[in-house]
């Protein structure tokens, strides 16, 4: 997801000149010799392609939407995502051009657009309904959680109220998104609920902000089996798709792969931080930001359609944004969350 923003006049169709042979050109300028197979990946804020190789192993090429992130965020995730791969957490790090006069780097340029090459990894989702699956995605959590708190981001936001909660609400507010009839009651729930997330930092005090993944959903975790993993890769977790990666507190790394009741839940934040505080320290007081987190997740969510809607790949995939229904649903979820921000946190 992205920051809402003021759609600019890239945003009416940001990807109508990456054509499958601007695709293959870019490749084949920084040393990549395609064979002409093209496979698209499920991405809609980027475009993301494999592309097979000619007498090497595909890769994957992302092209990064115009105007979203400057080049020194980009490459600044690209060297955290390195630094992980260093030191031997399974991380997918950008590669550097094989030839031609990009050489060097990871951010390459192509008539107009900036894109970045990575080895294809396999894998399926983590079935997380064992502990010792948990406890070992854990441990990796918290392994990048100790090598992200040794350095701060410079160009890349903070997840935090402001940017995450206020921005989202005032840009669904500005452009008219909500329709007339149900703007009183979901702007009532907005400000509900950005007033119980505010007390839920109060209540967790000051907490330490450090690079995250900031997306680490099962969607982003690839995950292999020890009897897979020949000609593969090593066992376990492989995490990819850092492109949210932000400052902010280590339990966004963590709520997102809980789900079920409350017990359920319960028990799987009681394995993930038994393997996280083998490599980092889990301070407890940010259990109280889980149902804050979310509640801006979900705003930002709303903002983010809203502020890609002249892409037309969004009006395809997303059909039901805008309707009376969506914006029913999202004023009883944030009703939902005002409740919930107001119980007492899981504790692990």
């Amino acid at each position: 997801m992205s920051e809402p923003d003021r759609p600019s006049s890239t945003d009416d169709v940001p990807y109508a000149g990456l054509t499958p042979e601007c695709i293959l050109d870019a490749l084949e300028a920084v040393g990549f010799y395609p064979d002409g197979r093209l496979l698209a990946l499920n991405s809609y804020e980027n475009r993301v392609w494999q592309v097979g190789i000619e007498d090497a192993a595909p890769v994957v090429a992302k092209f990064y939407r115009p105007g979203r992130w400057t080049d020194a965020a980009i490459l600044e995730e690209h060297a955290f995502v390195q630094q992980l791969a260093g030191a031997e957490v399974p991380a997918v790090p950008a590669l550097t051009a094989n030839s031609g006069d990009q050489s060097g780097t990871t951010l390459f340029t192509h008539e107009g657009f900036r894109f970045a090459v990575f080895p294809r990894c396999g894998g399926r989702e983590p079935a997380l309904d064992k502990a010792e699956t948990r406890t070992w995605l854990g441990r990796f959590i918290g392994r990048i959680h100790a090598i992200g708190a040794t350095a701060p981001y410079q160009a890349r936001p903070a997840l935090d109220i402001d940017t995450f909660g206020i921005a989202s609400r005032d840009y669904l507010l500005a452009h008219d998104c909500i329709p007339a009839d149900l703007l009183a009651p979901w702007r009532a729930a907005a400000d509900l609920a950005l007033d119980g997330v505010r007390r839920c930092y109060e209540r967790a005090g000051e907490v330490r902000l450090l690079r995250l993944h900031g997306d680490c959903h099962r969607g982003n975790v690839l995950w292999i089996d020890e009897e897979d993993a020949r000609g593969r890769g090593t066992p376990g977790p492989h995490f990819v798709d850092f492109d949210d990666s932000r400052m902010g507190p280590a339990v966004q790394d963590l709520w997102m792969l809980l789900e079920g009741d409350r017990a359920a839940m319960q028990d799987q934040l009681a394995d993930i931080v038994a393997g996280y505080e083998d490599f980092a320290e889990f301070d407890a007081r940010e259990l109280w930001l889980v149902e804050a987190l979310r509640t801006l997740r979900l705003l930002h969510y709303s903002a983010w359609l809203a502020s890609r809607w002249r892409d037309p790949a969004f009006p395809a995939a997303f059909p039901w944004f805008g309707t009376a229904r969506y914006w029913q649903d999202r004023i009883l979820e944030l009703r939902e969350q005002i409740a919930l921000m107001d119980e007492a946190p899981l504790w692990a």
